[in-house]
């Protein structure tokens, strides 16, 4: 079960290539590009997809370097492993380890630059769940105990009638979803596929028809399609794209080096469960701006009490590891985490206040030996951090 639900996870994390608008209708599936197409294509979506830009300010919240830096050595698999040859190993294009908010290892691979982007895939979605926090904050959005259907109307009279936002966040609503990428007629496979509807989102139009399964609340479910509906809820309620209120609420007020891309849908809505472009220490800085709180230009941008709580276990039945927070994972290391496919993920050790970032190119979506020989590198890396 561990191994199917990985998988199906893994694939959402990317969603479908229909998902998003090509630039060239022979773009090939994202899921399965070359590796050259992989590094040309990662640092530069918005060449190959329709997207919008999340636009910077004109101050930069700083990542000074430590005094002394890291250079961590482990074995795996009965081999010794340094930085250098894991990097080259797995194609890893971006390393990044903070520590109390200053740089203590920072590595570029297959060609990148510090000022080069990289897809997040679903790493996105940690950004995403993170705008409700501002939405609320605002009072855009009530509460998480609010309604879905009162920010999505379209979806009254569905399975998702007496859903509330958080249970949208924990993916939990209790609507039936197959994840099934293997199958065509699987609820990922169709709703990617829609025809365009004029003045609809062909998504929302699909999961409004989908039946309920589970109470909701009761059961972790992943599901692609509730995650981009986040994204659509959070555009409804603010009044504004989400790459508008990601520059307002993140990337202005805390301080990001660069404009991030937001790769849109057919309806032109930025994806909220996938494909941000972002630069590694601007990926270090999300991971920074959750740890210091959800605050930034001395302004609590987030609720007090939302980062600690999105980002500690909220639902354990049918999660992988110790839970599920909102869009964030909870790894058995104890730190928490946003991942993607391909290699992507910010990883935290919130007592420690150690951020380990990576970008990646793997050969596979996902597999078990990928994910394993990450996590023998990032229990290096923090444990190499804790003792500098």
């Amino acid at each position: 079960m561990r191994m199917v639900i990985g998988l199906a996870a893994a694939l959402a994390l990317g969603g479908a290539a229909q998902a998003q608008v090509p630039l060239d209708p022979k773009t090939p599936s994202i899921l399965f590009w070359t590796p050259q197409q992989q590094s040309d294509g990662y640092r530069s979506m918005e060449t190959v997809y329709k997207a919008e830009i999340v636009k910077r300010g004109k101050k930069v919240h700083p990542l000074p370097l430590a005094p002394k830096q890291i250079a961590p050595t482990w074995e795996h698999e009965g081999k010794a492993w340094t930085v250098d040859s894991y990097m080259a190993a797995y194609n890893v294009s971006g390393i990044l380890v903070l520590k109390d908010g200053r740089i203590v290892l920072e590595k570029y691979g297959m060609g990148r630059r510090p000022q080069d982007r990289w897809t997040s895939f679903s790493v996105a979605k940690s950004v995403t769940s993170t705008l409700v926090g501002a939405a609320i904050q605002d009072g855009k959005i009530k509460s998480l105990s609010a309604p879905v259907t009162d920010y999505i109307p379209e979806l009254k009279g569905s399975g998702y009638d007496g859903v509330t936002v958080r249970q949208l966040l924990m993916m939990s609503s209790g609507v039936k979803w197959n994840e099934d990428y293997v199958d065509p007629n699987s609820d990922v496979s169709r709703s990617t596929t829609l025809p365009m509807e004029p003045g609809k989102n062909s998504l929302v139009t699909y999961m409004s028809r989908l039946p309920r399964a589970h109470p909701p609340g009761t059961m972790f479910n992943y599901s692609t399609g509730e995650t981009d509906l986040v994204g659509i809820l959070v555009s409804n309620a603010v009044g504004k794209s989400v790459s508008e209120y990601a520059s307002e609420k993140i990337w202005k007020p805390y301080g990001m080096d660069s404009d991030a891309v937001w790769v849109t849908d057919p309806a032109g809505h930025e994806r909220g469960g996938c494909c941000m472009s972002l630069t590694l220490r601007d990926y270090g800085r999300v991971g920074q701006f959750i740890l210091d709180g959800g605050k930034a230009g001395g302004k609590q941008i987030l609720p007090p009490t939302w980062t600690a709580e999105a980002t500690t276990p909220q639902i354990t039945n049918g999660t992988r590891e110790r839970g599920y927070g909102y869009f964030w994972w909870m790894p058995d290391s104890g730190a928490y985490e946003a991942r993607g496919i391909f290699g992507q993920s910010i990883t935290t050790h919130r007592d420690d206040r150690i951020i380990i970032v990576t970008n990646a190119a793997w050969p596979r979506a996902t597999g078990r030996d990928l994910s394993v020989a990450r996590n023998a590198f990032i229990q290096a890396a923090y444990a190499a951090a804790k003792g500098n």
